[in-house]
């Protein structure tokens, strides 16, 4: 069961696309953060959900807001999947221990070794202000999380 809102949010240290370390607790006070879960890098369902992000980056991040992907898959194919596809937003790899961040997100789905289609919409004291988890098949809309950050 994933997180509740009005929760603080775990903290957590994952490497991006690029092998470097990003910490969750740096945001704080700072900055917004949407936490989008994903299951596979290359999946079409998971591709067009990010390249929406990205087509949206302007209205979703900025000095208030930032925007983080996360799977399960390792920083080597975090790489060449944001390479490929134009995501200029980080990409997390949840790859080791594996799924241990959306283990503790409640959005893991055991059986299948993959992230749930989790958001998690956090505000700069760390508490999760909006949520929404999808099955694996089912695509989030991005204006949503348009919504979400407007209601901060």
């Amino acid at each position: 069961m994933a997180i509740e809102v009005g929760t603080e949010a775990p903290d957590f240290e994952l490497n991006n696309q690029h092998g470097e370390p990003v910490r969750l607790s740096d945001f704080r006070g700072e900055r917004n953060v949407v936490l989008v879960f994903y299951p596979f890098a290359f999946t079409g369902v998971c591709t067009g959900e990010l390249g929406a992000i990205q087509r949206e980056l302007p209205r979703l991040q900025d000095d208030r807001v930032q925007v983080l992907g996360v799977s399960c898959d390792s920083q080597f194919t975090q790489r060449v999947f944001a390479d490929r596809e134009g995501l200029e937003f980080p990409l997390l790899a949840d790859f080791w221990p594996h799924g241990e961040v959306a283990r503790d997100y409640g959005v893991l789905d055991e059986r299948k070794g993959c992230a749930l289609r989790g958001t998690f919409v956090i505000d700069t004291a760390g508490v999760v202000r909006w949520s929404v988890v999808n099955d694996l098949p089912d695509a989030r809309d991005a204006q949503e999380y348009l919504k979400a950050l407007d209601a901060l």
